[in-house]
């Protein structure tokens, strides 16, 4: 009986020992953890807009060329040429996809787009963060609607050629990606009236 109780002790102390711990080592890695995610976000946007940068340069480069505006819960972000960016994320086949998305003054033309964070299968869904695949995004339209088709079928200007294999995570990414342009762009032209 004395063992038993001994043993419950042992575990309560342990236990408390090792929340308290977990507990110190989240407070302090918390702002690591949002700072990083920013650098991130900042060098997502620079590279939407086209701007060569560092990773230990980011910060300061987005600061010479990036300008930021709030609507809502949202974020805008303008380069000195006014190009826009803002934030896309939404449900990918096998997790969350998010990145930054870039369009030119016109507001129809995409000028680049950064896939930040995907958990797509790797070598398949997970090549849609590869610059290559990204690339043939650049000055397509997104109107009516931007279509991401199997590859080789690409013919109009709001065509992206997909990736074999990948077709759900190319689906998943296209589904995204409209809805979120539609969304902030009602919002961003909401304001500008």
């Amino acid at each position: 009986m004395k063992e038993k109780i001994f043993m419950i002790i042992f575990l309560l102390v342990l236990g408390t020992v090792l929340t308290g711990i977990l507990s110190g080592v989240n407070y302090y890695t918390a702002p690591l953890i949002e700072r990083n995610r920013e650098i991130k976000i900042m060098s997502g946007v620079l590279d939407s807009f086209g701007i060569a940068h560092s990773k230990e340069e980011a910060e300061k480069v987005f600061s010479g060329n990036v300008k930021t505006e709030k609507k809502d819960s949202r974020t805008f972000y303008l380069s000195r040429e006014d190009d826009i960016a803002f934030e896309f994320a939404g449900a990918g086949l096998w997790g969350p996809v998010y990145g930054v998305i870039a369009l030119y003054p016109d507001l129809q033309t995409i000028k680049g787009l950064t896939i930040i964070h995907q958990e797509e299968t790797p070598g398949l869904g997970g090549r849609i963060a590869e610059k290559a695949f990204l690339d043939e995004f650049n000055n397509k339209k997104i109107i009516p609607e931007l279509k991401i088709l199997p590859a080789g079928k690409a013919r109009r200007k709001n065509e992206v050629d997909g990736i074999t294999g990948a077709t759900l995570s190319c689906q998943a990414l296209e589904k995204i990606l409209n809805g979120q342009l539609k969304t902030n762009l009602s919002l961003w032209e909401e304001g500008r009236q």
